[in-house]
């Protein structure tokens, strides 16, 4: 979603701002803007396009002061323009904003009915107008804040900067993530850790209904009605590098060749291999809430979604517990069958997907204990949920996930062996020996990362397609869903996912000789089902990449193309399928020349329904 940050202190603010929103960037945006309060009052540079477009402006006409905010949008209410840029300025008062004011429009015709005049399309600008109307009726500058809050519904995250009032960060949270860092002597406001890494590591994770005042050498933080509130101040372990691309081209490219280690820092800590155990101490499950649960429920959007298509069959498997997997904008506006033997897990790397988040408070609301699957600490879904499972995965830059969810897949898999172990449907032994497959995870999975010349040589036979079909039977379908996703997002290429024995009923009309068909052929005991429709697409003259075993060579003598990958047990093999697939699409996207971190129309959270 977009990106926000201000500044208040000793230093330049034009700077600061600038360079946090290049480290918001991966957040997606159509436009960006600044606002800065100098010796001469506030003034507002704004520009349609990328980054690049205003920091042209910024040299030309620089925004000198030591206060200011900026803004990179992705539009929602109004279309792409300069206009509807942000920050929106009436009068004295200038806000950014991220999420959606759900009822601008009768607002709006209350405002235009009392004489405002609105010179953009957007719902943020009703922020604006809201504060100036009740500074005219005389309200002090923080009063008129909380009343206009108290118009407003929807989500926001805002920070909003006063020309009468120059020394001073107001901003106020709701269903958009925001965060306080404190610095020596300087305050940042951000939508996001990376955008104020190099500064500080210090930060406060504002909640629903924060109000935060900030001013030289101090900070308050308040509810609504002007009550003083506690916020623990929370250390951040990741380095301004970690943020930063390494030397590679791409940070999806740096993301993907992180997971090995990516993966051990989510399994470091939870496992004993020697005792056959999985220590999740984050948990707060009893084991007599675990022998109590009936029922499994995964919620989750997008790639998350196929991470819980994965995790229901593995918790099945293992746990013998029925599990269902659910779209959280599908879960949220049902009636899903959910009480208090319900184990509620929804899944997300940013902790802040509004649909994810809104399906976890229907299930609290039916009684279900839940466990959040998060990367990023402190977000809003790990701390409404019950327990919490950190990921660990360190800052995800790329809009396409890569890293989040082999680790998200990896969760999974301690999770349904815990359970399974309380359950006593594994016994140690048995835990050990999949411990101690665990461990060679990573390995296998660098393994595969080695083969990235071969697959790059792969992406440029099939670059120039229109069309791939990617295929998979039980435990490798959601990794071909996955992998078609991949692909269509980064490179605008229609890709399609299916169950592969669902060819037949349908897709086997698409397949000719120009259409390239991934088929994820790995032993498993339905191979030798995907084997036949090997046969079925070669025999329609389909162009068929295989992703098999080196030793494999009943599927490699029938395909035009082989991908190679390690021989590794049937639960762990989705994360290693993934990843040659996560290297084609980026690898097709880098050669066809498209914005591989900052696909159009994407956004790497989507905090807004």
């Amino acid at each position: 979603m977009c990106g926000i940050i201000g500044y208040l202190g000793p230093q330049e603010a034009m700077p600061i701002i600038l360079d946090g929103l290049k480290r918001l960037e991966y957040r997606g945006y159509d436009s960006a803007g600044m606002a800065v309060i100098g010796d001469h009052g506030m003034a507002i540079r704004r520009s349609l396009g990328k980054l690049k477009e205003l920091e042209n402006k910024l040299r030309q006409d620089p925004l000198p002061g030591q206060v200011g905010i900026g803004h990179t949008r992705w539009a929602t209410h109004g279309r792409p323009s300069e206009a509807n840029a942000h920050p929106h300025q009436v009068g004295e008062i200038a806000v950014v904003h991220n999420g959606i004011i759900e009822n601008y429009l009768e607002l709006k015709e209350q405002l235009l009915k009392e004489g405002h005049r609105f010179a953009s399309e957007t719902d943020t600008e009703i922020v604006s107008h809201l504060i100036v109307k009740h500074l005219q009726q005389g309200a002090a500058y923080l009063e008129a804040v909380r009343l206009a809050l108290k118009e407003i519904r929807g989500s926001y995250a805002l920070v909003i900067i006063n020309a009468r009032e120059p020394r001073m960060l107001v901003a106020a949270r709701k269903e958009s993530p925001l965060i306080l860092g404190l610095g020596e002597g300087e305050y940042f406001l951000a939508s996001d850790i990376p955008a104020i890494l190099p500064y500080t590591r210090r930060v406060i994770f504002l909640e629903d209904h924060d109000l935060v005042v900030v001013q030289d050498g101090q900070y308050l933080l308040q509810d609504q009605e002007g009550q003083k509130l506690d916020r623990p101040v929370n250390q951040i372990n990741w380095s301004p590098a970690m943020a930063e691309k390494a030397g590679y081209k791409h940070f999806m490219q740096k993301e993907i060749f992180e997971q090995p280690r990516a993966l051990i820092d989510t399994f470091r800590g939870r496992i004993n291999p020697d005792l056959g155990e999985v220590v999740l101490e984050e948990i707060s499950l009893t084991p007599e809430d675990i022998r109590g649960l009936k029922k499994v429920f995964l919620v989750a959007c997008g790639t998350s979604y196929h991470a819980a298509m994965v995790g229901k069959q593995i918790i099945e498997s293992l746990c013998r517990l029925p599990v269902e997997v659910d779209l959280g904008s599908e879960f949220r506006y049902r009636q899903p069958l959910v009480d208090a033997g319900t184990l509620l897990i929804p899944i997300s790397q940013s902790g802040e997907t509004a649909d994810t988040r809104a399906g976890l408070s229907a299930g609290k609301e039916l009684g279900a204990k839940t466990l959040a699957i998060v990367n990023a600490v402190g977000s809003s879904i790990a701390r409404d949920a019950g327990s919490v499972f950190y990921t660990h995965a360190g800052p995800e830059i790329g809009v396409a996930s890569t890293k989040a969810f082999t680790t998200q897949l990896v969760a999974l898999y301690l999770i349904a062996l815990y359970l399974a172990q309380h359950l006593g449907r594994l016994d140690r032994s048995e835990i050990r020996q999949r411990l101690a497959q665990l461990l060679k995870l990573p390995t296998w999975v660098q393994e595969t990362l080695d083969r990235d010349h071969e697959i790059r040589e792969i992406a440029r036979r099939y670059m120039t397609a229109h069309n791939f079909l990617y295929l998979g039977r039980s435990l490798h379908y959601p990794i071909a869903l996955e992998g078609a996703l991949k692909l269509k997002e980064i490179s605008y290429i229609h890709a399609e996912g299916y169950a592969a024995g669902e060819m037949k009923h349908g897709p086997i009309a698409l397949i000719d000789e120009k259409m390239p068909v991934v088929v994820l052929a790995s032993r498993s005991p339905v191979l030798e089902k995907v084997q036949g429709n090997i046969e079925e697409v070669a025999a329609r003259g389909g162009r068929i990449i295989a992703l098999t075993e080196s030793d494999n060579y009943l599927v490699q003598e029938r395909v035009e193309s082989v991908i190679t990958v390690p021989a590794v047990p049937l639960e762990l093999s989705p994360i290693v399928l993934v990843v040659p697939l996560q290297l084609l699409a980026y690898h097709i996207a880098d050669l066809r020349g498209t914005d591989v971190d900052q696909p159009r129309n994407l956004a790497k959270s989507v905090t807004v329904e």
